[in-house]
């Protein structure tokens, strides 16, 4: 029985989808002005395990998520520049061309971390008519009124405005949020912001309203009920998305459609933390998967890592943490590989694994139930169930590659065998000493010497 936490409730919930089988999910995708850091991509590696888990239990899913090409403002308060645009003005591109590229690079991030690709990528400005259709609904319906920079949802009017951020409305102070300005309340927020007179934008289209672009919020909620219906199961993010984003989508979903709820389940992500802080752009603390190739971590030791700590605990990242993942990573794939291939499934560990993963996505309890098989020297089943297990943690565990060993390091290898045959243990323990301190560790297997690396 899989259980999951429901912010929207602030407790675990046994999942019960909307139609029997199947599973309607959206994940609030990225913001294409720029790399994705690995905090973005720790939320992104949480959403990938939650549909693995609902794959594992049988469950179709199908899965969408938004790509933001516009509209997404450098202040929550619908104020400043449209990332893309500014994106666009540096690097003397168009925004465009600035999505494509950046979307390429997130793309690869993706498929090295072994994140199955959603069924459906949507584009912002693809469903500019969608986006339109939805606010002409909520204006019809009296949601809205116009000042003179765009249109505005007026939250006053929904009078479940703060059941998912459980906010305090009357205690919000106007500068701390948002700037009051022409708002009626300090929490409305933009569905249509008009272009500015005299300044033509890159990207801006017509509307009953005026030539303009659509906020941020609004994207998300015709999006996702173009493609799922006007209720579906799942809606994930990035706790950041709280209390403003997904608070809005809410709203105006809601409000448009006139269903609730809109959506069933809200899971969110934690932070990334970079010495207590969350990693982000403005802060200056962040690190691309790219970075850390540099550094000589793989994708996969940065999976690992984040499997180590539950999705809604704020995880540390750390050189040492980092490092630490990456050893017991290849660690376990070193052991794995000398594990003889069966057919049989050990119920024994398999069930306290299920019941990790259907805990709300107890991955670190997942990992410890894996341990646990491997170093169970009387278990039978291993190899099946490592194979088994891996549906879920996507971590090729049972994928090896060739490794390309150094002349040096054969030369070695070369000279221990020959001392092995000599019967010169001393001589023979030197030479693999000195292999392994250039990063590599010699396995004597019933079909000789194979050597792997560190």
């Amino acid at each position: 029985m899989l259980k999951v936490y429901n912010t929207l409730n602030r407790k675990k919930e046994v999942f019960k989808p909307i139609h029997n089988g199947k599973v309607g999910m959206y994940t609030c995708g990225p913001t294409v002005y720029w790399y994705q850091h690995i905090g973005n991509l720790r939320s992104y590696i949480f959403s990938d395990i939650l549909k693995r888990v609902l794959n594992y239990n049988d469950y179709k899913v199908k899965h969408v998520v938004n790509i933001t090409d516009v509209g997404h403002l450098t202040s929550d308060a619908d104020e400043g520049e449209d990332k893309m645009e500014k994106a666009a003005s540096k690097e003397g591109k168009t925004p465009g061309e600035i999505a494509d590229y950046y979307f390429k690079v997130f793309e690869r991030d993706l498929n090295e971390l072994n994140i199955i690709q959603p069924n459906i990528w949507c584009k912002a400005t693809e469903h500019i008519a969608e986006q339109i259709k939805l606010i002409d609904s909520l204006e019809e319906k009296g949601y809205t009124y116009k000042t003179s920079d765009g249109i505005y949802f007026d939250t006053s009017k929904f009078k479940d405005y703060a059941k998912l951020g459980k906010l305090n409305i009357e205690n919000l102070q106007g500068g701390k949020r948002v700037d009051l300005g022409e708002k009626k309340n300090k929490t409305d927020f933009a569905l249509w912001k008009f272009s500015t007179k005299g300044e033509k934008r890159l990207q801006e289209w017509k509307s009953p309203w005026g030539v303009g672009f659509p906020g941020w919020h609004i994207e998300c909620s015709a999006m996702a009920t173009k493609y799922l219906g006007d209720q579906f199961d799942i809606h994930t993010g990035g706790e950041d998305h709280i209390q403003i984003h997904h608070t809005n989508e809410i709203a105006q979903s809601e409000c448009g459609f006139g269903v609730k709820p809109w959506v069933k389940y809200w899971m969110h992500g934690a932070f990334l933390t970079f010495s207590g802080e969350k990693m982000s752009k403005s802060s200056g603390k962040i690190a691309t998967l790219e970075n850390l190739k540099e550094q000589g971590y793989s994708a996969m030791d940065y999976r690992y890592f984040i499997l180590t700590g539950h999705y809604r605990k704020q995880l540390n990242f750390t050189k040492n943490n980092l490092d630490n993942a990456k050893n017991s990573y290849e660690r376990l794939k070193n052991i794995i590989k000398e594990i003889p291939k069966d057919k049989e499934i050990n119920s024994k560990y398999l069930k306290e694994f299920e019941k990790a993963i259907n805990d709300d996505l107890d991955m670190p309890n997942a990992l410890k139930a894996l341990w646990e098989l491997i170093r169970d020297y009387k278990a039978k089943g291993k190899y099946s169930t490592i194979e088994k297990m891996d549906e879920v943690f996507g971590l090729d565990l049972l994928v090896f590659e060739k490794v390309k060993v150094p002349k040096e390091v054969k030369e070695l290898v070369d000279k221990r065998e020959k001392a092995r045959k000599e019967k010169d243990w001393t001589n023979a323990d030197k030479f693999r000493d000195k292999v392994k301190g250039l990063g590599y560790q010699i396995n004597d297997t019933k079909e000789g010497v194979e050597i792997l690396k560190i």
